[in-house]
């Protein structure tokens, strides 16, 4: 575990530093480190202060909040299926944004629908959480879940149906495909109290989740509070995911696919799955978007777009494999 634990650092460090390297103009090694640095030529530390590593690091942030999220939820579930947006919390986080949009509220400020888009996610999880206080099966969390993310879905598809005008349309559109560019580290900072509050959250409840794996009857004969430690992990992925759909709209896959890669790395405990999960998510998110950046296409492809294409074979390949072990 040490060996792909460090292993997977090191592929973080050189991921971010490619992406500082490559894009439409690709520069030296040199003048990246002399950017980084602040002894760069003024063109050079504005390319890569202002433009590259701000958005490298706004992928990997994203990354690490959703594989954290996944891996949290697959352990508090028990199903392997579970992802950030099986509570329907990314769904609402959506929502808000596209609410933003609809209404113009973006126009006013650039930091209207990142607000909105937090303001949303706090409400599903609110809701949510209020859920898990009351219930006490994990399976109807699920359907709470599912139901909002539906209601969610159904309410934005009415704002598109109903949109003002193309533009509003087509940004709303844009929104939902996730994406990272021009993002800043205004924009980081704005978003990193929810996103570092959240993943200290789950990490601080991981002990709970190694419990669980024994099944909810015998994790309370051992004491663990059920209730204690599934409002914990709502609250965690709620505050995460939202910071995660404020910074880049809805980014699908990368939250079941980490997880499943990393389990085998630690024996399938969840507690430990949570840091390389959060790890090897951010650096899919990283490099699918140094590939986004290196597409030549007419306009930008989204990294929503990207990450589905990509996540979705790589976890039906996951899955067959898992059949087949079982099998």
């Amino acid at each position: 575990m040490r060996a792909d634990f460090a292993a997977l650092i090191v592929a973080c460090a050189a991921a971010l530093f490619a992406a500082c390297l490559l894009g439409s103009t690709p520069m030296e090694i040199e003048r990246v480190l002399a950017a980084l640095v602040g002894r760069g030529a003024p063109g050079d530390e504005l390319v890569v202060l202002q433009i590259r590593l701000p958005r490298a690091l706004t992928a990997f942030a994203v990354g690490a909040a959703l594989g954290t999220s996944g891996a949290a939820l697959q352990g508090l579930l028990r199903n392997p299926l579970a992802e950030p947006g099986v509570l329907g919390i990314s769904s609402v986080a959506s929502l808000g944004a596209t609410g933003a949009l609809y209404y113009g509220l973006a126009a006013m400020s650039a930091w209207a629908m990142p607000a909105a888009a937090i303001l949303g996610a706090l409400a599903g999880t609110a809701l949510i959480a209020l859920a898990a206080l009351r219930t006490s099966s994990a399976v109807t969390l699920i359907l709470i879940g599912v139901g909002l993310a539906s209601f969610a879905g159904a309410a934005m598809n009415l704002m598109m149906n109903l949109a003002p005008n193309p533009f509003s349309l087509a940004d709303m559109i844009n929104w939902m495909l996730g994406s990272v560019a021009n993002r800043s580290l205004l924009d980081l900072a704005f978003a990193a109290p929810f996103l570092l509050t959240g993943l200290g959250i789950l990490f601080a409840a991981r002990r709970g989740l190694s419990a669980l794996t024994l099944g909810e009857e015998a994790a309370s004969g051992v004491g663990l509070n059920l209730r204690r430690q599934r409002l914990a992990v709502v609250l965690g992925t709620g505050l995460a995911t939202g910071a995660a759909v404020a910074l880049a709209g809805v980014i699908g896959f990368v939250g079941i696919v980490a997880p499943h890669i990393v389990r085998p790395m630690v024996d399938h405990d969840p507690a430990r799955s949570l840091l390389p999960s959060a790890l090897l998510a951010g650096l899919i998110l990283v490099l699918a978007d140094i590939g986004v950046r290196l597409t030549p296409t007419v306009s930008e492809l989204k990294l929503g777009v990207v990450a589905a294409l990509v996540g979705a074979p790589a976890f039906i390949w996951i899955a067959m494999q898992r059949r087949t072990v079982h099998d």
